[in-house]
């Protein structure tokens, strides 16, 4: 039997090891991931980076002291009609969403934002399959 943890066990370690609002925030954002998109594969990259993938990086999540970050790989290219994302905004490929204690997710806003991280990922592998 072996002792590596999924990237899922993994996510639930560090949600449990943060033990304050970043775990708790943490958990919420997987959570809306997950309902967004049922078919998203859970990843653990970086030295400890949760990441979510679908066709294609979709965010990370990551957690700092002070922030919880989630960072959409080609955020740049997503329409952002509700402003959720307030950080990495002078690059010209990722965007990310900074979340502090006590901050409100607009869940309807985040999960429409990841649909269209997932669809953008699957129109990116549909070109490159037809080439």
């Amino acid at each position: 039997m072996s002792d590596r943890k999924s990237p899922s066990q993994l996510i639930d370690a560090r949600i449990r090891e943060l033990g304050d609002w970043r775990g708790d925030m943490l958990a919420r954002l997987r959570a809306l991931i997950k309902a967004a998109d049922p078919d998203v594969v859970e990843e653990w990259k970086w030295r400890g980076t949760p990441v979510w993938s679908h066709h294609g990086l979709i965010c990370t999540g990551e957690t700092y002291k002070n922030v919880v970050k989630m960072t959409f790989a080609k955020g740049a290219s997503l329409k952002d009609r509700s402003g959720l994302f307030n950080a990495s905004l002078e690059g010209n490929t990722r965007r990310a969403i900074d979340l502090r204690v006590g901050d409100k997710v607009d869940e309807k806003a985040l999960k429409t934002l990841i649909r269209a991280a997932v669809a953008l990922n699957k129109s990116l592998a549909e070109s490159r399959s037809s080439e």
